[in-house]
């Protein structure tokens, strides 16, 4: 893919690489051959990003062609309007300690070129940063707070004229670094169609895909001439260069699987998880009270909190479950058998939240689990209880293989109707992306557990049935999604 840069002394410039383009900005804005370029990525070292300058007319343009700006126009709206603090996170939170606590100054100042710092140090620093805020000249300032820690006081992009004369080079490089990367190599080979970024981590321990089904996503993907690449949460800068997120992460609201879904919603990209699916499902408070609302059937269910903590149990019974908001995988839930159990289990989760969700216990011999995109059934499952453990994954289990029960996949048409509508109506609830509904069956009565945004896909299980549709019937929704904005965008 063909890079312009956009830069006012483009005249000086020379980096020697044959797919890149260097303009001064009017003749990027004014001139008619880029209104029909191509698709291509856009540099833009304007000197303001300011509303209706240049900088601001440059990437605003560049995205109606159906370019990709960096920095994009949310971004810029985001640096202006001081929104940087909502994208810190736990991760950026323990990177900023790490790297500024062995300095001995209250205040310290940082210069990022796209990612990057002349002290290598910083770089891990730098690069978090610039993902947070994808604009190619940045400057952070932090200062030392009460406790010892610093802070993130106040990032800005800079001007090319602010970069020292010595710094040059370095950012000479560093642009040279950023045209040349792998993710922006000029193929021989026509580029696919459609582009999608599927966010993975490889360190997970508990991926919602294994490595096999990610790999079949990539075929299915070829099939259908999309370019399906695996990302991680260090190219967050990146995903503007794609036409869809599809996160195979797992999703928490306060890790960066929701910014990078935030991300491409701003950017106008298909994305599953959805931000709005993330918040929903991974709060069970909500779930329990959106079920209640629209009359779907679930276990008794019990909103537990400082003021009925004492009482809130004879509702329930013994044995019942305790379920943290945000638990998942099964973790974050305990059973409990007596009302000690039950205080000294809710004094634990209630230290975490404000709330907590207490259920009757349903045994059963196995979980439904029904997977529905865009509102419709897609693939039913069987998830069998753990030997001798009352859930589906035993974490303290001697063995791997004793940590999970069996799992049988059905034909949908095979599945009880009553399980399937009763999934179906949940799931569009939450929205119209990908859910994985969780149930249990009493005397033919379907009660719904969970709903999860997210959902496992691993070759073996999910796919027993539907082999290779499975991942090119994910990949179709995605490819109808971004032909429909396509669509749109050209009315």
């Amino acid at each position: 893919m063909k890079i312009v840069i956009v830069a006012p002394d483009a005249d000086k410039w020379d980096l020697g690489l044959p797919n890149v383009e260097i303009v001064p900005p009017r003749r990027y804005i004014t001139d008619p051959r880029f209104l029909h370029y191509g698709r291509c990525r856009v540099l833009n070292l304007c000197r303001s990003y300011q509303y209706q300058s240049s900088g601001y007319y440059v990437s605003l343009l560049a995205t109606a062609r159906g370019h990709r700006p960096t920095p994009s126009v949310s971004t810029m709206r985001d640096l202006h309007g001081g929104f940087f603090a909502n994208y810190i996170d736990s991760e950026l939170e323990e990177q900023i300690q790490k790297s500024l606590t062995p300095l001995q100054s209250e205040t310290f100042t940082l210069s990022i070129y796209l990612g990057r710092n002349m002290a290598k140090r910083y770089e891990k620093l730098c690069l978090r940063l610039f993902n947070m805020l994808a604009a190619p000249l940045l400057r952070a300032q932090f200062i030392r707070g009460r406790q010892g820690r610093w802070q993130l006081r106040r990032i800005h992009a800079i001007p090319l004229s602010e970069v020292p004369d010595e710094h040059r080079p370095f950012l000479m490089e560093a642009i040279r670094d950023f045209c040349s990367s792998p993710a922006r190599a000029v193929h021989a080979l026509r580029p696919a169609a459609f582009s999608l970024a599927m966010l993975v981590n490889p360190d997970d321990p508990l991926p919602p895909s294994n490595r096999k089904a990610l790999d079949n996503f990539i075929r299915a993907g070829a099939r259908l001439d999309m370019s399906v690449q695996p990302v991680t949460k260090d190219e967050f800068a990146h995903l503007p260069e794609y036409d869809a997120l599809f996160i195979r992460d797992t999703t928490q609201v306060n890790n960066h699987t929701y910014r990078f879904a935030r991300r491409a919603e701003l950017e106008g990209m298909p994305v599953i998880d959805d931000p709005m699916s993330i918040l929903r499902c991974t709060n069970k408070v909500y779930l329990a009270e959106l079920m209640a609302h629209h009359r779907i059937r679930t276990p008794k269910t019990v909103i537990v909190h400082a003021e009925n903590v004492h009482s809130a149990y004879r509702t329930l019974g013994f044995p019942c479950i305790l379920k943290q908001p945000d638990s998942s995988f099964s973790l974050g839930v305990v059973k409990v058998d007596t009302p000690e159990e039950f205080a000294a289990g809710c004094a634990e989760m209630l230290d975490k939240s404000e709330l907590i969700i207490a259920q009757e216990f349903l045994p059963t011999e196995f979980d439904w689990r029904v997977g529905v995109l865009a509102g419709k059934p897609l693939y039913v499952c069987k998830y069998y209880m753990a030997e001798h453990h009352w859930q589906i994954y035993n974490k303290k289990a001697k063995s791997e293989d004793g940590k999970w029960g069996m799992t049988e996949t059905l034909r949908v048409e095979d599945a009880p109707a009553a399980v399937l509508k009763t999934a179906v109506d949940a799931a569009r609830l939450i929205g119209n992306g990908l859910y994985g509904v969780d149930l249990k069956e009493i005397n033919g009565i379907p009660h719904l557990i969970e709903i999860n945004d997210n959902p496992s896909l691993d070759a073996g299980i999910e796919d027993e049935v539907l082999g290779m549709e499975l991942y090119t019937a994910i990949l179709k929704e995605f490819r109808n999604r971004i032909v429909n904005l396509r669509s749109r965008s050209n009315v």
